[in-house]
Formats: structure tokens, sequence, C-alpha cells
């Protein structure tokens, strides 16, 4: 049963630092291009950043190309651990404006990946993060 399970949210004040995982249980994420996306109430689900399939033919040497949103590119950082089977979304200086509930997702075609959630087959339950004073 594949499954993915987000982590690390939480409550943090403007310009603080929060590090998200995305545990995956039931497959194996080197082969799968995996998406950070967030969702606030009353708004759509917008990609914050995406990292290519290490097996992919976009796959860098580091295990794969990454994206990022116009509106996180220099705070955020996604990575991937094999060993672990987790991906990470580190996410540093903080908005107010970064608070969503913040979801990963696994696309088994990942030579590239998308910043459109519609392009992912599977999905975490979500994390909450708050950024406030």
């Amino acid at each position: 049963q594949l499954q993915l399970v987000e982590s690390g949210g939480g409550l943090v004040q403007p310009g603080g630092s929060l590090r998200l995982s995305c545990a995956a249980s039931g497959f194996t994420l080197d082969s799968y291009a995996i998406g950070w996306f967030r969702q606030a109430p009353g708004k759509e689900r917008e990609g914050v950043s995406c990292i290519s399939s290490s097996g992919g033919l976009t796959s860098s040497s580091s295990g794969g190309l990454t994206s990022y949103a116009d509106s996180v590119k220099g705070r955020f950082t996604i990575s991937r651990d094999n060993a672990k089977n987790t991906v990470y979304l580190q996410m540093n200086s903080l908005k107010p404006e970064d608070t969503a509930v913040y979801y990963c997702a696994a696309d088994p075609s990942g030579y590239v990946c998308y910043p459109q959630p519609g392009e992912y087959d599977y999905w975490g339950q979500g994390t909450q993060v708050t950024v406030s004073s």
C-alpha cells in the first residue's frame, strides 16, 4: 500500500524556519518525481517545489532536477534522502503568507517535475504550517 506521510509542521514566528518531511512507504521514492504543494483556506492548491526522479532523463547527479515557485525561491530548499526514503522541504525566512497546509505528492512518471497538482497520482494527508507572531 503506497503511502506518503508529511511531518514537521507547526507554529513559527516570522523569519523562523521549519523542515518538513515526506516519508514514503510501499514504494521507493528515487523513481518518482516528488512535489510539495500548499493550500490556504479558501484558496486553490499551489505548487511550492518539486524534484524529479533520480533515474529520469532530467535527473541531475545530485538526485534530480529541482524547481521552485517564485514566491519561495531563495528561502526554501527541496532535497531527497533515498536511504531514508524521504523527501524534505527546508523552509527558511518564513513569512505569514506561507501559512497553509503543506502536502507532498508523488508522480511515477517523474522524468521531469511539474507545479500542477493534476500531474501527481499519490498524496499525503498534509501538515499545518502557521507563521504568526
